[in-house]
């Protein structure tokens, strides 16, 4: 079996986990806030431009609300992260027999036996013993450890992204169908949404869509019936 043909067959998708979580949580709240913002007040007034102008201060203010919130969210997780691996250095100069024995008990939990355990601690140890207590005891590595930028712009990016179709289809959409419209659109892009995130994260596709459909109606519903209940219906 050729060296492509092995890479294919172990390809792995964890390491796109952090920016496509963000990515989908971003696109995926900017479809359903705005397309839900607009429903609420396309039942509550005719008119189009209170529609846009609040559809368009949604959009800018989640935008910048998602990326801010990523950042400190992920910013807050990166410091525990850090103070960890502090923690984790100062014990291994101060204790690094005991250290030791903690990476062969977790070793020897995963099933090896007592001496090989032992063995594989040593050599770890002594190749990169900061890296191996990251890993195997505390769980992080360069593949999930937290990156707050990253995140930051992916969740904001993908927000304006997927918030921008409603505006869109807000424009363009006749007054007295702009409820029905805004729906079947943003279910429409939701569906989508659902179908590339499951593709690109290798996860069931059914599964995302269903889940991403599902409390997409709740939240438009919900915002409908506020609109319906508060409704101005400014001529």
């Amino acid at each position: 079996m050729s060296n492509n043909k092995i890479t294919e067959l172990e390809r792995h998708y964890i390491n796109r986990s952090g920016w496509l979580r963000a990515a989908v949580l971003g696109a995926n709240d900017g479809i359903l806030s705005t397309a839900s913002i607009i429903i609420g007040v396309a039942a509550a007034t005719v008119q189009r431009e209170p529609i846009i102008l609040s559809a368009i201060a949604g959009l800018t203010a989640g935008a910048f609300a998602m990326a801010a919130g990523e950042y400190v969210s992920v910013s807050s997780q990166a410091d525990i992260e850090k103070s960890d691996l502090e923690r984790e250095k100062r014990e291994l100069e101060d204790i690094p027999e005991i250290e030791l024995q903690e990476l062969a008990k977790i070793y020897k939990k995963r099933g090896l036996n007592d001496d090989l355990a032992l063995k594989v601690a040593i050599q770890l140890t002594e190749h990169d013993a900061l890296g191996a207590h990251a890993r195997d005891e505390l769980g992080i590595n360069e593949i999930t450890e937290a990156k707050p930028l990253q995140a930051a712009l992916a969740s904001g990016l993908s927000f304006l992204a997927g918030g921008l179709l409603p505006v869109i289809v807000a424009f363009f959409a006749p007054i007295s169908k702009m409820i029905y419209i805004q729906y079947f659109s943003a279910m429409l892009f939701l569906f989508l949404l659902g179908y590339t995130a499951a593709k690109t994260g290798g996860t069931n596709i059914t599964k995302a869509i269903i889940r991403i459909t599902f409390w997409g109606t709740i939240a438009m519903g919900a915002t409908a019936i506020i609109g319906y209940l508060f409704g101005v219906n400014v001529n």
